[in-house]
């Protein structure tokens, strides 16, 4: 019994010795940083949207693969052709209005162009890279001086315009609903226009000097304001006097086609 106790009484005496000694402490282990993703090269904003976080999404190749495609005969011959710098336009004005009554969809291969009649087609070149589109003209711009074509999210990825903001093209006029050179509904607009105060000011102004006219101000989705005179029977030759004689501090003027 004696035996069996003192066994008991060793077995103890180490437990306790063993811990007892010098325990090493454990420190909270550091969290690890976040990854810093490696700068990327970020497209230009034109006309002031935000660029997209992507090149292209698998919605907005669904919503591509949707669109009906665009074709030309495979004779044909262009109508007109003009060489000058090309951008883009997104995601302010996605799901908006478009000139021709269209929602604009940016996965859509759409352009704006100031003049030429709504329903146009057109081969686009990237003159740097040689590849082509063709694209549906659908509504107008782009409002800003040196620029000719304003294209869709779509159609800037195929032409390589994306991640520039801008680009030299070519672009060759291919169909046109109606005659080029004849006709059509004309007016001058004019902006972009930082105040609601600024546009409202030159808005009278022109409205006193042409009593003819009718002149329109609205504010654009990415907040600036814009002047439009609509001159009487939206006559061309009446506009391009107007486009000619009108001054302004802020923004440019622009003749441009509404129909």
């Amino acid at each position: 019994m004696k035996r069996g106790v003192y066994f008991l009484f060793f077995v103890l005496v180490l437990l306790l010795t063993g811990c007892g000694g010098h325990k090493q402490a454990k420190a909270p282990l550091p969290s690890i940083p976040p990854a810093i993703p490696a700068p990327a090269q970020q497209p230009a904003e034109t006309n002031g949207q935000p660029a997209p976080s992507e090149p292209q999404s698998e919605k907005a190749r669904q919503a591509e693969a949707s669109q009906p495609e665009i074709s030309i005969p495979a004779d044909a011959k262009p109508l007109a052709v003009e060489s000058g710098l090309a951008s883009w336009y997104g995601a302010p004005y996605h799901n908006r209005r478009t000139s021709n009554g269209e929602i604009y969809d940016m996965h859509a291969m759409t352009a704006a162009h100031r003049t030429l009649p709504l329903g146009s087609v057109a081969r686009v070149t990237n003159i740097k890279t040689g590849h082509s589109a063709l694209v549906r003209i659908t509504d107008r711009g782009p409002f800003i001086e040196g620029r000719i074509l304003d294209l869709s999210l779509a159609a800037a990825q195929k032409l390589d315009v994306w991640l520039p903001g801008t680009a030299m093209v070519r672009m060759e006029v291919m169909q046109t609903p109606v005659p080029l050179e004849t006709g059509g509904r004309w007016a001058v607009q004019i902006g972009a226009i930082n105040t609601e105060k600024s546009a409202a000011d030159l808005s009278d102004r022109l409205t006193r000097r042409y009593r003819t006219a009718d002149v329109l101000r609205f504010r654009s989705p990415v907040g600036n304001w814009w002047v439009r005179v609509r001159v009487l029977n939206d006559d061309r030759k009446r506009a391009e006097e107007v486009a000619r004689d009108t001054q302004t501090t802020q923004g440019s003027v622009f003749l441009v086609r509404l129909d």
